[in-house]
């Protein structure tokens, strides 16, 4: 994720208010690498903004994934977490604790797109997640 001033920038360019509510959860993605969850989120800024609401969390990183400043990963069913390094990069899941870790390699010479689907679609990217138990878990 960019600055707390960048992306204020970029809402406030698509209109939408600066709250002070919508700067914590910012300041509570910024630089954070525990790939957070909605509800994680909503915790910590609800420490210092008693009174916001998780819908304001949940369409704040929803407005966020959507202008390309937050990545969206779906690790199991009941949540989604965000990662705020928006930069090219994969991870890896343990299947127990759900915690997510980075993988900065590059797999792209190893993924090719089946020819069947060439003619159907320009590929912008892929994302690998691999899944399996950390040490702590195991």
């Amino acid at each position: 994720m960019e600055t707390v001033e960048k992306v204020t920038g970029i809402l406030r360019n698509h209109g939408m208010k600066i709250t002070p509510q919508r700067l914590m959860i910012f300041k509570v993605l910024e630089n954070n690498t525990s790939h957070p969850s909605a509800e994680e989120v909503f915790k910590r800024v609800k420490r210092v903004y008693p009174t916001v609401s998780f819908t304001t969390i949940y369409k704040t990183l929803e407005t966020l994934r959507d202008l390309g400043e937050v990545k969206e990963l779906i690790i199991d069913e009941d949540r989604k977490h965000y990662d705020p390094n928006i930069n090219d990069h994969h991870h890896v899941i343990c299947s127990s604790c759900k915690k997510i870790h980075d993988i900065f390699e590059d797999f792209s010479p190893h993924i090719k797109l089946p020819d069947s689907l060439k003619k159907d679609y320009t590929v912008s990217g892929f994302q690998i997640a691999f899944h399996g138990t950390c040490k702590e878990c195991a």
